[in-house]
């Protein structure tokens, strides 16, 4: 993943996650599975690591300004991110994140075909499991998913990269480096590779 988009805004996501002041409360989430405030917790974060990649990040709490219609959410997507440069009117995302924070496979599922639905550099769902072992499977499970609802010539022209990333409680005492592992979309084998 080094020299990708997806590897510089996952470094950045570890950087921001050490330091950011949202941090305690996601560990604390993730520990006592109150899922409400970890995805609260975690929007803070990836807004955050959004604004040290230098884009304006869009999210429920946090406005944005830089299209013509000011908003919080974008495409209901829970975070949508734009280079904050230049002076275009209407931009296309730069990057796109959903935190679901259910225990249905099917719920994480949606959220990956949301996210592939949009044209952007970098396209990021977070969810969360008890262990990582869950995690492997729920991983395994979207692989196949996406195996059987996009055709291969799709899969190739999707452009930009693809991350699935899973918090997992069992992992909590390392917390943020063994807490998250992160997939990455393999457009050319239709699965995603631990990174």
């Amino acid at each position: 993943m080094e020299g990708s988009i997806a590897g510089e805004w996952y470094a950045k996501f570890m950087e921001t996650i050490r330091d950011h002041e949202a941090a305690p409360a996601l560990r604390d989430a993730s520990l006592k599975a109150k899922l409400g405030p970890w995805t609260q917790a975690l929007t803070t974060i990836v807004v955050g690591t959004c604004e040290r990649m230098g884009w304006k990040g869009a999210a429920r709490g946090h406005l944005s300004s830089l299209q013509p219609v000011s908003r919080q959410e974008y495409l209901g997507l829970d975070v949508v991110a734009f280079e904050s440069a230049g002076d275009r009117r209407w931009r296309f995302p730069v990057a796109v994140f959903e935190l679901e924070n259910s225990s249905a496979d099917d719920r994480v599922a949606y959220s990956l075909w949301k996210v592939l639905c949009v044209r952007a550099k970098l396209r990021v769902v977070f969810c969360y499991r008890e262990d990582s072992a869950q995690g492997s499977r729920l991983v395994r499970h979207l692989g196949g998913e996406l195996g059987h609802a996009v055709k291969d010539a799709d899969r190739l022209g999707l452009g930009g990269e693809t991350l699935v990333i899973v918090g997992s409680r069992n992992e909590s005492n390392t917390f943020p480096y063994g807490f998250f592992k992160d997939w990455l979309l393999d457009s050319n084998l239709g699965r995603f590779v631990r990174v």
